[in-house]
This record gives C-alpha cells, sequence and structure tokens, in this order.
C-alpha cells in the first residue's frame, strides 16, 4: 500500500467526516485531547487550499491542515492523522513535510509552532527546523489556546497561565531559521540532540515538581 501525499482540493471533502472520526480515535488512543473539529470546519480549510491529503487510491490514509493565529503571524499545522494502517510506514512524515512546505509557501513570514506529546512528531518537527520553545513563545492568541479544553490535561493549563502542560511546544522561526540547503542531515542530527537534552532535562524538572509535591502533601 502506497499512498499519495497532496494539497487537499474541493473534491476532497467527501472524506470530512471520516477525517473528524480518525481525529477523535487517535485522540483517545493517546490519552490527550485533539481540539475537536467538524466536518464542515474540515471542508472550509480543504476549500481554502489549507489542508493535505494521503489517499491509496480513493482510501483515506492521512490527513492535516493549517491555521492561522495572531492575525497570520503565527501558523499551526494541525489535526495531524494516519489511517491505523497506515502507521509506521513514514506517512506522517511525509504529510508533516507537505503541510510544511505549503505553510511556507502560503505564509513565508509567519512562524509556525505546535504542542505536542509525541515524541515521533517531536522528532519530525525538528528535522524540519522547530526548536522546543516555552508556551508562553507561542501565539497567545484565545481562540487557539481555547481548543485545548477538550484534553484532560487542560486544567494543567489554566493553573499555570499558559505556561506549562505536559505537551511541548515546538516552534519554527523563519527569521531565525539556520539549516543547511546543501548539507542537511548534520543539521538535523546536531539540532535532534540539542532536543534530546531539552527533553532529558524537561523531565527532570518534572521529576522533582512531583515530588516536592508529595513531599509538601505529606508533612504540610
Amino acid at each position: 500500500m502506497k499512498a499519495i501525499v497532496q494539497v487537499a482540493h474541493e473534491g476532497h471533502t467527501i472524506y470530512a467526516e471520516l477525517i473528524c472520526h480518525l481525529m477523535e480515535e487517535s485522540a483517545k488512543q493517546r490519552g490527550t485531547g485533539i481540539a475537536k473539529r467538524s466536518p464542515e470546519y474540515i471542508c472550509k480549510k480543504i476549500n481554502q487550499g489549507q489542508a493535505v491529503i494521503a489517499l491509496d487510491d480513493e482510501t483515506l490514509a492521512g490527513f492535516c491542515y493549517i491555521e492561522t493565529w495572531s492575525h497570520g503571524q503565527y501558523v499551526a499545522n494541525s489535526g495531524l492523522i494516519v489511517h491505523p494502517d497506515y502507521r509506521s510506514s513514514g506517512l506522517a512524515r511525509e504529510i508533516k513535510r507537505k503541510i510544511f512546505e505549503h505553510s511556507r509557501s502560503l505564509f513565508p513570514e509567519a512562524k509556525i509552532f505546535g504542542i505536542t506529546t509525541s515524541l515521533p512528531v517531536m522528532k519530525i518537527n525538528s528535522d524540519l527546523g522547530y526548536r522546543p520553545v516555552p508556551l508562553t513563545e507561542l501565539t497567545t492568541d484565545d481562540a487557539f489556546w481555547k481548543g485545548c479544553e477538550s484534553c484532560k490535561n487542560y486544567d494543567i493549563l489554566t493553573r499555570t497561565n499558559r505556561s506549562h502542560c505536559l505537551c511541548t511546544g515546538m516552534l519554527f522561526d523563519p527569521a531565525r531559521h539556520q539549516g543547511s540547503k546543501d548539507n542537511p542531515e548534520p543539521v538535523k542530527k546536531k539540532r535532534w540532540e540539542k532536543f534530546k537534552e531539552y527533553m532529558q532535562e524537561r523531565m527532570k524538572r518534572i521529576s522533582k515538581n512531583k515530588f516536592t509535591n508529595t513531599l509538601n502533601s505529606l508533612f504540610l
């Protein structure tokens, strides 16, 4: 089975309901929340030319769409899904690269960001030039953060005034991007090593905070 990834067009709106179903199932499996979208919203994104779709002949294999925030200063590649039959095939990477390139074409000056708990997605983002950042460096648009309300961890986000959560924030800033087109692999490797160091330090901080909270609950 080989799916072809392409920019979605109006003929692909027939897949909108199935796309929403796959998004919901994916969120349940990961135990986190994806901002719930209606078939009407997915159709809107497709008709605007702000989505990519992966098809194996006429079978839906994957999908992702673009959202803009803060008056176009920020772009998010949202709702990435891969049908279970096509997972572990490298399709997610193909979709992410296609939607990233499409976003750069449509919004060349915008910062592209995402929040995720998925290590494979973090690796893909890192290879594309994203870097891990505090959530405070992402858009302040209330409409974006409202989309997190469906996640079971939303209370963490609100308690910390949107500064911390279980998701990792990642950002591609075109003004700071220093990747090499002639020899990209060493750049990717160095970037991923730095990202792993960041995640290791983050996990240490989280573990330390949990230990401190446990002590406080016992002795205070």
